[in-house]
């Protein structure tokens, strides 16, 4: 279950402003909430101020989400969204709107079309079948090479040549950017509301 740090409620939590970005920092564990389902071209994002999923557009060729894509609760990229987290090794297909507990393996830094979009690479923390995947290390050399490929190309069809993985940093370099999505989304995001 997750654990809010919110009293009970008659009205519907946005849990994207409610959810800390962490499960549990020591341990590299953070929570997460699903937008997109592997295997498909249809790319979902939850709409930040009203808690609704939005279909944000259909896949510009066959390219299909080769893993399920999140949304960390609490951040804010550069990119003026909350911070990407891609979940591989997914034994079951995870429903949207799920709240997961991922455990962080590491990050890759992204240059979409000369904007900042990082992703946070990560496992299922309770799936008791990716317990030894500790790193990125850990997976498959095919791994790199295909998720370099998916979002070097995905966008091929629109406006070709215009993303670069620009490469995968360890979980602490992962840890320091969520914080800093953190903070960004304190000072920037959160003045915007009442």
């Amino acid at each position: 279950m997750a654990n809010i740090d919110h009293k009970p409620s008659k009205y519907m939590l946005n849990l994207l402003h409610v959810l800390p970005a962490f499960a549990d920092e020591e341990k590299g564990i953070i929570n997460s909430i699903i937008e997109v389902k592997a295997w498909t071209i249809n790319k979902y994002e939850i709409i930040t101020e009203c808690w609704a999923l939005k279909l944000d557009r259909v896949g510009y060729s066959s390219l299909t989400y080769p893993f399920t894509y999140w949304a960390i609760p609490c951040t804010w990229d550069l990119d003026w969204d909350p911070l990407d987290v891609e979940i591989v090794w997914v034994t079951e297909e995870i429903i949207p709107w799920a709240v997961v507990e991922l455990r962080i393996l590491w990050i890759m830094k992204f240059d979409d079309s000369g904007e900042v979009d990082d992703k946070v690479i990560a496992v299922v923390n309770d799936d008791k079948r990716n317990s030894h995947i500790k790193s990125i290390d850990d997976l498959w050399e095919q791994f790199i090479k295909e998720t370099t490929y998916y979002w070097e190309h995905y966008k091929d069809l629109k406006k070709p040549w215009t993303c670069k993985v620009e490469w995968f940093f360890w979980v602490e370099e992962a840890v320091k950017i969520i914080k800093e999505c953190e903070e960004r989304y304190v000072k920037e995001y959160l003045p915007k509301f009442d």
